[in-house]
């Protein structure tokens, strides 16, 4: 019988994990004796965050994959572009089709304004994906300064697993990151063939080994409110209430506002963020959405 492509597919996934070790892809090394050469099933599963019922079925050639499974399976077993065309060809699609792009996402002017009317209070909007679309000097003075990324290095999920000063500035990393993960699952949910989140889950499955775990228990929460414990560099320890609203107008933006009680300890480290970053220049924002400008960060 003639091997389906499929089976060829499925060849290939196991000839290039054979080729790999757990210190190639930032596994930890285990200390007992493996059957076969290169990475185990379960490990290319948790690399690409999907199942390992599923991976064993593509493996076997059962079940064909879909453009971002493909997308995280090129990014998890460490493909070049000559490898992954041909995992594409193989399975008889194309990664090198124009892109489905979403339509800028763009902050109204009158968020905008409400931005830069809350001195003392830190906010961002967030988008799609959680990308991080406008900010506000007291968040700059709270986080980072968001100016000094790339449009596409302003993901509010990337920049807590990847940059060490946003990392280290919640004292409960574990659980906040947890809940981001939980919200870019239910973002997967609007849009799960989305590209760009395929490769953002693809890159951060690499990158920190809680984060594929975190993601293959399908967790969701719209994150409404809470609360978030801070260890900033300047001012030390801040307990903060952070609440997000939806936008009204339907394109799925979020308002996300962090306040604390007045006369508190946390407040008067805002007061003192605020009046310290108020010297600074001002940074570059996402837009001037008077002008009618915007940068697309559909990516």
């Amino acid at each position: 019988m003639k091997p389906t492509p499929d089976a060829h597919v499925g060849a290939f996934l196991r000839a290039r994990r054979a080729q790999l070790t757990p210190r190639m892809c930032g596994l930890p090394e285990t200390d007992s004796a493996r059957r076969v050469a290169g990475l185990r099933r379960e490990e290319v599963a948790r690399l690409a965050a999907i199942s390992v019922d599923y991976y064993t079925r593509l493996e076997q050639g059962r079940v064909r994959a879909s453009a971002p499974v493909l997308a995280t399976l090129a990014s998890a077993l460490r493909l070049d572009e000559d490898q992954k065309r041909y995992l594409y060809e193989l399975a008889g699609r194309s990664d090198s089709r124009p892109r489905r792009r979403r339509p800028a996402q763009r902050v109204r002017p009158a968020v905008h304004r409400l931005l830069d009317q809350l001195t003392e209070t830190p906010a961002l909007v967030l988008g799609s994906r959680l990308d991080i679309l406008d900010w506000n000097r007291a968040a700059v003075a709270l986080y980072i300064d968001f100016s000094a990324l790339p449009p596409d290095g302003r993901n509010y999920v990337h920049l807590l697993f990847t940059h060490p000063v946003f990392r280290e500035l919640h004292q409960d990393w574990k659980h906040d990151a947890r809940e981001a993960v939980a919200a870019l699952r239910l973002e997967a949910a609007a849009d799960p063939d989305d590209p760009e989140l395929a490769r953002l889950v693809g890159e951060l499955s690499l990158r920190d080994t809680d984060f594929p775990v975190w993601w293959a228990e399908h967790r969701v929460t719209s994150a409404g409110y809470g609360t978030k414990r801070y260890r900033h560099q300047l001012v030390g320890d801040l307990t903060l209430d952070c609440d997000t609203w939806a936008a009204p107008d339907g394109s799925g933006q979020r308002l996300m506002v962090l306040t604390a009680g007045a006369d508190s300890p946390s407040h008067d480290a805002l007061r003192i963020l605020a009046s310290w970053n108020a010297a600074e220049p001002d940074t570059v924002r996402t837009a001037e959405p008077d002008s009618g400008r915007t940068e697309d960060l559909s990516r």
